[in-house]
């Protein structure tokens, strides 16, 4: 069961670092031409042998970037949250209990991250395919969405046994 429960935890933390890469790092998009990576804050540009950050380009609906972007650090906090309630149950769930306040923090991270890249796959960048590619924190986002709902569902199977 010890084995089992520190796997859980290093899923959860995995999850915890792919989110909040994924809305830190500067590749959400990138345009071949140039090497300009963009992210849900600014586009980045290199110019003398550094990286300066630019605004996003104004065909970018500020309403839609600004609930890619919530949903992104709501799902950061959301899994943050559910490392520390996961920690509390270990010491305070009755034996026989399952993880479900664990299971819906994770949830609900799983959902925030799948709006966030959802909106963007769906607004940004549809006729620009032939320009550039999505980047890494894109994709980043997709698994950190699978290995949520994974954890997620580990949680609301889980029962806390005793220690044997």
């Amino acid at each position: 069961m010890l084995i089992l429960l520190a796997a859980i935890f290093v899923l959860h933390i995995a999850c915890i670092i792919i989110l909040l890469t994924a809305t830190i790092d500067n590749a959400w998009w990138v345009i071949s031409a140039g090497n300009m990576p963009t992210d849900i804050w600014a586009r980045w540009v290199f110019v003398n042998n550094s990286w300066h950050s630019v605004d996003l380009p104004t065909q970018y609906p500020e309403s839609y970037l600004q609930a890619v972007q919530a949903s992104s650090v709501l799902a950061c906090i959301f899994s943050i949250i559910g490392i520390f309630v996961f920690v509390a149950q270990l010491f305070t769930l009755p034996k026989g209990q399952r993880f479900l306040v664990s299971g819906v923090f994770q949830f609900l991270a799983c959902l925030c991250i799948m709006i966030a890249a959802s909106i963007y796959t769906d607004i940004f960048h549809t006729n620009e395919q032939n320009l550039g590619s999505y980047g890494h924190c894109f994709i980043l986002a997709w698994i950190a969405f699978a290995l949520t709902f994974l954890s997620s569902i580990i949680y609301f199977v889980l029962r806390k046994k005793t220690a044997e």
